[in-house]
């Protein structure tokens, strides 16, 4: 994170008196308290809102291998001579496109991608296009791969053109790497057929899994993700990454469940399938969202371990999403009936950590990772609730802790944050022995000023807390307004106070395209070309980039009482790095004086304070004004084992203090 070196002369004081009407923090610095998991901030990622193709995922191309249903040329204009088959080189993606060449010498046969919501490029990068294709009648075709802007008032839509000469009767790949010249938005990819004989020849060319890729990816990976959403990822620190979900594990029907096994191996045979947030909304519905499956398990497992985050894959227990579908289509609960998802279970453990020699550690060695991704933790069904999930996560889980008892396994409240099914939730988990429980939670300001203390009373010997999905809005404010993520910051120094019982916890939903979402707030906001991070991106960040190693007993002089707005406060101690770590959260109108006494202390070395100014409540980050809130830093003095400090009204600040 670049953070701005500015001076903040009226709010820090070294040695300002202090006065009747301050609060005074004080820190019990020589006493380490509970260890803070390194898990305890995370990322949460869900393919909705267009999170994975036409977001993470690099693909340019929309329905690159034909087969989005019912329509299989969705996303492309055909003309000429164009017909669609189905028995192709890749048998869990049959279809294709043969192209024969249109027969008149001002007519051609051709296809036009339109992308995500227009294809996004930038001037002098390259991208690479990619194609499987065949000449079934031996007779050598060229396919004529072009960059265009189809609306410009140039004289040419082309601006890069390049051209592939098919020989073989085979099946093959072909690739070419095109530089774009200018920064677009919206341009489309257009191909033509270009017979031997003319635009009027016999030429026939088939072709399959069309694809474009940025060369320059995150890590430099072809089957890669885009560079700076990923980066985004990294540079929040996170300790945790759940996948893939969220609703989509569950899918709206048994058939359109999120299944791991489909996501793995070559990406030319990955099946597609239904995403369950495609039709969910009628008042946002997206009838082209599907799930291409480049990005997969080993992309997941991938990118974890190159943003430093423990890997959590979340599974299906046999059920089908219960919003939709009520108490029908799960599967019987029994031990035969659930032994298709042990299996899954039990081979993905395999697949993340197992021997080269077995059958899926071998397969994760041949796409490229010979050594195991040390999985240790695994979901076991999503946002479900009452006895239809009860009795299956018995059984599946008692499958998995039978064959791999190194696993945490965690199970879920449900989607409430209180009342009957979230208590029963707890009960069961509780009773099954599950490792943690995940907890939802999507409020409003008003639910999260009066749960500043939420994790206070929860009982130290049951299963841990999996802060799994939250956000905080304004009533008729579902957006990332500075307003609400303040709230965010204040309760989650309640998390970090309770860090013995609260191992992890991840904001969500995390991505979203500004043309294509279903929900919102989220974290991290793109459009093809550019990305925000938002207000709670922020929050996230500081609080993952300055999570210490133990928390420190913090009490103020004046404690906010439940349900009003103040001055919260936590500290914690990072023990490799020497450094005392307070957090200060007002959400207050006012400012409010507070000094920081760390007690057991000789003396502290250098201080330096990092700002996030909440102040302006309607706010927010966006892809045309992506730094309008950004984190400040500044370097301040001590008094001896005393910070003296104005903390600005709305207002978090994280106090980095060296031993």
């Amino acid at each position: 994170m670049k953070l701005k070196k500015i001076l903040l002369c009226a709010a820090f004081s070294a040695a300002m008196p202090l006065a009747a009407q301050d609060n005074v923090v004080t820190v019990e610095a020589a006493k380490p308290g509970s260890v803070i998991q390194p898990t305890m901030y995370g990322i949460f990622f869900e393919d909705i809102n267009y999170a994975a193709d036409g977001g993470l995922y690099g693909e340019l191309l929309k329905n690159r291998s034909f087969e989005f249903s019912p329509d299989h040329l969705m996303g492309w204009q055909a003309f000429g001579k164009v017909e669609v088959k189905n028995d192709g080189p890749f048998d869990k993606n049959p279809h294709y496109v043969r192209l024969s060449c249109a027969g008149h010498n001002d007519m051609w046969t051709g296809l036009q991608n339109e992308g995500f919501f227009g294809i996004g490029l930038k001037r002098d990068a390259e991208y690479r296009f990619s194609v499987w294709a065949r000449v079934p009648e031996g007779k050598a075709q060229t396919l004529r791969v072009q960059l265009i802007n189809e609306y410009g008032l140039e004289e040419h839509q082309e601006f890069v053109s390049k051209d592939i000469k098919v020989t073989s009767s085979d099946w093959k790949k072909y690739s070419v790497v095109l530089k774009s010249p200018r920064t677009m938005q919206d341009a489309n990819l257009r191909l033509f057929l270009c017979s031997e004989k003319g635009r009027n020849g016999d030429g026939v060319m088939d072709v399959e899994h069309i694809s474009l890729f940025p060369v320059d990816t995150w890590m430099g990976h072809e089957n890669g993700m885009r560079k700076d959403l990923a980066q985004a990822l990294y540079d929040m620190r996170p300790g945790v990454f759940r996948f893939p979900g969220g609703c989509i594990v569950e899918g709206a029907t048994m058939d359109t469940r999120y299944q791991w096994k489909n996501t793995v191996g070559p990406v030319e045979n990955r099946p597609l399938n239904k995403n369950r947030w495609e039709s969910t909304f009628t008042y946002r519905y997206y009838p082209d969202y599907f799930q291409s499956y480049g990005l997969g398990f080993y992309e997941y497992f991938l990118l974890s371990e190159e943003i430093g985050a423990e890997p959590l894959p979340v599974l299906n227990v046999g059920m089908v999403c219960q919003f939709q579908n009520g108490d029908d289509a799960h599967a019987p609960a029994t031990e035969a009936g659930l032994k298709p998802f042990i299996d899954d279970c039990n081979d993905l453990i395999e697949f993340a950590n197992g021997d080269v020699n077995t059958k899926w550690g071998k397969l994760r060695a041949e796409m490229g990772h010979p050594a195991p991704f040390n999985l240790k933790f695994l979901g076991i069904g999503n946002e479900q609730w009452a006895d239809p999930y009860f009795k299956r996560v018995k059984i599946v889980s008692d499958a998995v802790r039978k064959a791999h008892p190194e696993i945490k396994i965690i199970g879920t409240s449900g989607p409430d944050s209180e009342g009957h099914n979230f208590d029963i939730g707890w009960e069961a988990m509780k009773e099954q022995k599950a490792d943690l429980v995940d907890e939802h939670f999507y409020r409003n300001i008003d639910w999260f000023k009066n749960q500043m203390n939420r994790y206070d009373e929860y009982d130290r010997k049951g299963p841990k807390v999996f802060a799994g999905e939250y956000a905080c809005h304004d009533k008729g404010k579902k957006y990332n307004h500075a307003g609400a993520s303040i709230y965010e910051a204040a309760f989650m120094l309640n998390l970090e106070k309770n860090a013995d019982v609260v191992h992890m916890a991840t904001y969500a939903p995390l991505f979203a395209h500004v043309k294509g979402w279903q929900w919102r707030p989220d974290a991290i906001w793109y459009d093809n070309l550019r990305s925000a991070r938002t207000a709670s991106y922020w929050v996230q960040a500081l609080f993952s980039q300055n999570k210490g190693t133990n928390v420190l007993t913090t009490s103020l002089s004046n404690p906010t009482p439940k349900g009003e707005d103040g001055v919260f406060a936590q500290a914690c101690l990072d023990s490799k790095k020497g450094e005392y770590i307070v957090k200060v959260v007002n959400t207050q109108e006012k400012a409010e004086s507070v000094r920081i006494d760390l007690k057991g202390v000789k003396k502290i070395g250098a201080v330096k304070a990092i700002t996030l100014d909440l102040s302006d409540y309607d706010l927010e980050n966006t892809v045309d004004n992506p730094n309008a809130i950004t984190p400040q830093e500044s370097a301040i003095k001590a008094d001896g084992t005393s910070i003296n400090l104005t903390v600005p009204a709305k207002n978090f600040i994280v106090i980095i203090a060296n031993k």
